[in-house]
């Protein structure tokens, strides 16, 4: 017999999304399949009162102070039936089409799969679809067809969003609940993310389970009260991993069109192998490696493939090594592009990204006489090109991408462009052949 769901949805005002939100899953789940247990954080827009009318359907709690979402989730879970699955549903979501039934095959699909998240219309960890919509109806017939069971669509992740979260009752188990010091929020589901990969399971992103995502809490809307909790957190959760959340957000896609035909491919100051994990779904024939730079984070990466503590252990060779921004404060940087030469394939390349010292927002900030953080005789196309042809690299490409300036840098940029229009890139992406 399939193992039933429990769903936890916490409310705190916003009470046309939580309708939405309640509505849309009674229409696009299986019935009998799951219980709804909703804790509300004492709102104060009537969703209290309109909750009184569906005691009978749901578990409800009601707070009388606003606990914030570790501990409401901790409320829930005593309530939650012993046996069924937990899956945590932010309240601005609507769910669509087979959206849980393709979570659960998913989590079922393997014994190590200990938590599955779905894709949404927001990119926050790369866990957005590349399709738009205008209405919620043409959202719908795209999830349709999108919510087509798939495991070539499965990607495994180091950290799912918290937004919609399925886990396994097993997993759910031996973590026992959230950790309170996140509270009132965020950053909380990076860190129950490696509690379940310290456990020994993987994390799955189905891309074959849409919902939409307004992103719109109550709490996210006052950006004063937001940055300062949010940085208390991220400080919380260095103290405790020995690592900064922004590791999670390393990946370099900006390098993905310059790959072509990997096989074996290193990455360099591989982090906690969030870059590697996201190769690993685009090219899941290549094999992955990777320098780890900090012994804190190199047992997270070495769950998603091989890694080394220092360039000097590795004696494979490779078709592709990233190196990713290295470079930028590197003070012998020729000694090290001579040394990832002898790591390559005859054929094989490598591919990095400079700050621009062109760029209009570092002209902008060297008027002003502020220090730039990289070494400005690497910062520009053409010395880029000569320190890599004096090491003897070949066929070397540029992809270069831009920020959006503003007002100020705008205006300088149009002043200069007559001298360069290039000025409008930030970043210099390169890739060199051996």
């Amino acid at each position: 017999m399939e193992t039933k769901t429990s769903i936890i949805i916490l409310t705190y005002n916003n009470l046309e999304y939580t309708k939405k939100c309640l509505e849309s899953i009674v229409k696009y789940t299986k019935k009998d399949t799951y219980e709804i247990i909703i804790v509300d954080n004492n709102s104060i827009d009537g969703t209290k009162e309109w909750l009184e009318n569906y005691e009978d359907s749901y578990k409800i709690i009601y707070n009388d102070e606003n606990l914030g979402f570790p501990k409401g989730v901790n409320q829930a879970l005593k309530f939650a039936e012993l046996d069924n699955d937990i899956l945590f549903l932010n309240n601005d979501t609507i769910t669509t089409s087979n959206w849980l039934d393709n979570l659960k095959i998913c989590l079922n699909s393997d014994n190590l799969i200990g938590a599955v998240g779905a894709v949404s219309n927001n990119d926050e960890n790369r866990q957005g679809v590349d399709f738009s919509y205008n209405t919620l109806e043409e959202m719908q017939e795209l999830a349709f067809k999108n919510n087509i069971s798939n495991k070539d669509k499965w990607e495994e992740k180091n950290f799912l969003i918290g937004y919609c979260l399925l886990i396994k009752r097993d997993v759910m188990n031996e973590l026992c609940f959230l950790d309170e010091a996140y509270t009132p929020g965020y950053i909380e589901d990076n860190d129950l993310s490696l509690r379940i990969l310290s456990l020994g399971y993987k994390l799955m992103l189905c891309h074959d389970s849409f919902i939409h995502h307004y992103l719109g809490t109550t709490f996210r809307k006052n950006l004063n009260e937001f940055y300062p909790i949010l940085n208390k957190n991220r400080e919380y959760f260095k103290n405790k991993w020995g690592f900064e959340t922004f590791l999670f957000d390393e990946v370099k896609s900006a390098s993905f069109p310059l790959i072509t035909n990997p096989h074996k491919i290193l990455d360099f100051d591989c982090g906690i192998g969030t870059n590697m994990l996201a190769l690993k779904y685009i090219y899941p024939s290549g094999e992955f490696w990777g320098i780890s730079l900090n012994p804190l984070t190199t047992k997270w990466a070495s769950l998603f493939g091989k890694v080394y503590n220092n360039i000097d252990e590795v004696k494979e060779t490779y078709d592709c090594i990233l190196i990713k921004d290295t470079l930028k404060n590197m003070k012998e940087p020729s000694i090290f592009l001579k040394q990832l030469k002898e790591l390559l394939t005859s054929d094989g390349y490598i591919i990095g990204e400079m700050p621009n010292i062109s760029n209009i927002k570092n002209i902008y900030k060297l008027l002003k006489e502020e220090d730039l953080s990289f070494n400005t005789y690497l910062g520009n196309k053409k010395s880029i090109q000569s320190l890599l042809e004096s090491c003897g690299y070949k066929n070397i490409t540029f992809y270069s991408w831009y920020e959006v300036l503003n007002n100020e840098e705008e205006r300088l940029f149009k002043e200069l462009k007559e001298y360069n229009a290039n000025l409008k890139y930030t970043y210099l992406t390169f890739r060199a052949q051996k």
